[in-house]
Formats: C-alpha cells, sequence, structure tokens
C-alpha cells in the first residue's frame, strides 16, 4: 500500500428492481469534495499518468466496464516513497479510491466496453471561476517518463 491512498471496496445491494452503491460517507471518509464529474473512457485508452501538487482525487468506479488503476508514489517524505501499484478496479471490483497529492495515477479500460468513472476532487478544477492555472502535473507527455501504463 501506498501511503495516504485510500482504496475502500463498494457494496452494492441487490434486489428484483436493479442495485444500490453508497460511493460516499462523511462519517467513514474524511473528505470535502469540492466538484465532481463522470467520465466516460473507450475500451484499451489510458488517462493519464499525472499528479497534482495541491489536489487530492477521490475516484468511484462502479461499472459498466472495467479499468486497472496505477499509483506510483514520488513525495519526498512519504514512507512509500518510490513504491508503485496496480489493481482492477469496476464492474467486478466496485471501489473507490483517494489519490493524495504527489501521487502519480492514471488507469487504463481494460474492458471490451467503454467504462466510466466519477471523480469528486477537493479542490476546483482551475480554481474558482476556472482563472488559475491547472493543477496538474502531466507525465503522460513526457517520453523519458519513469511513469508508463501500457
Amino acid at each position: 500500500m501506498i501511503k495516504g491512498v485510500i482504496i475502500k471496496k463498494l457494496n452494492k445491494y441487490e434486489d428484483n428492481r436493479g442495485w444500490l452503491t453508497e460511493v460516499f460517507r462523511r462519517d467513514e471518509l474524511e473528505f470535502d469534495p469540492a466538484m465532481g464529474y463522470v467520465s466516460l473512457t473507450n475500451p484499451g485508452i489510458i488517462r493519464g499518468p499525472h499528479e497534482h501538487v495541491a489536489q487530492s482525487d477521490c475516484f468511484i468506479f462502479l461499472g459498466p466496464g472495467s479499468f486497472q488503476m496505477y499509483l506510483w508514489d514520488r513525495r519526498e517524505n512519504s514512507e512509500t516513497k518510490g513504491e508503485a501499484m496496480d489493481f482492477e478496479v469496476g464492474i467486478g471490483s466496485p471501489t473507490l479510491v483517494t489519490v493524495p497529492p504527489g501521487v502519480v495515477h492514471g488507469y487504463k479500460c481494460i474492458s471490451d466496453i467503454p467504462a466510466l468513472s466519477i471523480n469528486l476532487p477537493d479542490k476546483l478544477y482551475k480554481g474558482e471561476g476556472k482563472k488559475e492555472e491547472i493543477d496538474e502535473i502531466r507525465w503522460e507527455i513526457d517520453p523519458n517518463s519513469p511513469y508508463k501504463i501500457s
């Protein structure tokens, strides 16, 4: 495990009407979302890897579809600096993943169908009124990046 990353398996409660999943409860997870968005990723497509300087992400992977999630800890003062991990999330493994600043992250759609993800970051994209610089270090555009998703 990478220190500060939270991986929470989500439960689906199913009956003849369908299913329900609690994705966030403030009494179970100390996190203060500033916004939320939904993303659809086509099969074989990679998002990231990138990292944030100040922002934490709170991803929710429920399906449809599945992803392979990748994390690398590059924080100087972290007990787990240099650690990497990857794991499957999505329809077969509904999961919430919080990623703190300084942890490089990305994911790849590994299903034969498009996959949905939800993100509830704790900072506004481009700040109030979208007037600030984007808080991202885009490792995926660096040809010498040590962070690769294949």
